[in-house]
């Protein structure tokens, strides 16, 4: 396996977006992070990774079985989420990291809530269409928060300052 078979693969699979997240590391999610997605595997491009060219999410039933593979060790950061990170491509067969790939998008496909499932399911336009319409609460949410503080009393910003004083003094 190499990074652009890996790719391939698990761009294959249901659902599946792709990301360039925190330098150069393609991570891949089960849907859409905008409509409830979750992150499944990371592929390490520029060796950045402390350890590892590749992690991906091994459930609680595989994750003692892999981490006593040569070659596989705990994700820094994710073992306690029962995440692996393999050392080099070679440390599986290919057999195996389809497997070990195709097991982590089961899991975190089935940990999804039945509201991200069901938006998953809908046709992309209608993705779309719900993304761009979360999108729009969200705006008017943060604009009445701004207008509510806007609109703040003198008494009242006096206290929260007086609140706020006393929280970073404890």
């Amino acid at each position: 396996m190499d990074v652009e078979r890996a790719r391939a693969f698990l761009l294959s699979l249901p659902h599946v977006v792709e990301t360039q997240q925190w330098g150069d590391n393609l991570v891949f999610w089960v849907g859409d992070k905008r409509v409830g997605g979750k992150m499944f595997a990371l592929i390490d491009l520029s060796g950045g990774l402390a350890k590892g060219v590749a992690m991906y999410s091994a459930g609680p039933e595989r994750y003692a079985e892999l981490v006593e593979c040569e070659g596989l060790i705990p994700a820094p950061y994710m073992a306690r989420i029962f995440w692996v990170a393999a050392e080099r491509w070679d440390a599986l067969r290919n057999s195996e990291w389809e497997e070990g790939l195709r097991a982590a998008h089961t899991i975190t496909f089935d940990k999804l809530p039945k509201k991200t499932r069901d938006a998953l399911a809908l046709p992309v336009k209608a993705q779309e269409k719900l993304i761009a319409d979360r999108k729009k609460v969200l705006a008017e949410k943060a604009c009445v928060v701004d207008t509510a503080e806007a609109k703040a009393t003198p008494k009242k910003k006096k206290r929260q300052a007086k609140e706020e004083k006393r929280q970073t003094a404890k």
